[in-house]
């Protein structure tokens, strides 16, 4: 069992080093300025083989002059939804330095109206978001041949 103060050691907070190997240049990130660029690189990034299959929810990572950091797989699901974990999201953020996000997911039904569920977890981590200054800028609901963006419909 050990001493007291060996037993203490066993609860204390494992130390976490983040350290950023960008596969790109600064100058070849490409910069975010409408929903159809958003809708272009989510696209290119998505499996087009199952976008009609499972649900999956994925967000984008930009820095301050809104370049793209990256994006991130973070959940998959079934037909008809998905868990968007905002502990997964924002710990995605924080690691990746982002400044602001964009959420994306889609409906593997076709139909781009965004439920009820997909509005209030949208506000739900736009809100979370502002503690953390990081700003979530849109969110796209995609099918194979089209978008949704919250930010063009003014819902953000």
């Amino acid at each position: 069992m050990g001493t007291l103060k060996d037993q203490i050691r066993l609860f204390q907070v494992t130390e976490i080093t983040v350290s950023y190997h960008p596969k790109f240049k600064a100058s070849e990130r490409p910069q975010i300025s409408s929903s159809k660029d958003v809708y272009a690189c989510f696209s290119s990034s998505w499996d087009r083989n199952r976008i009609e299959m499972v649900e999956q929810f994925k967000i984008m990572l930009l820095n301050r002059a809104n370049k793209l950091l990256g994006i991130f797989e973070v959940s998959t699901g079934g037909v008809s939804g998905t868990v968007a974990d905002p502990k997964i999201i924002f710990g995605t953020a924080l690691k990746g330095n982002a400044s602001s996000i964009i959420l994306a997911h889609n409906h593997p039904s076709g139909n781009l109206k965004p439920s009820v569920a997909d509005r209030q977890l949208t506000a739900k981590i736009a809100q979370a978001a502002t503690y953390l200054d990081i700003a979530v800028l849109d969110h796209l609901i995609l099918t194979s041949e089209e978008y949704f963006s919250f930010a063009d419909e003014g819902l953000m």
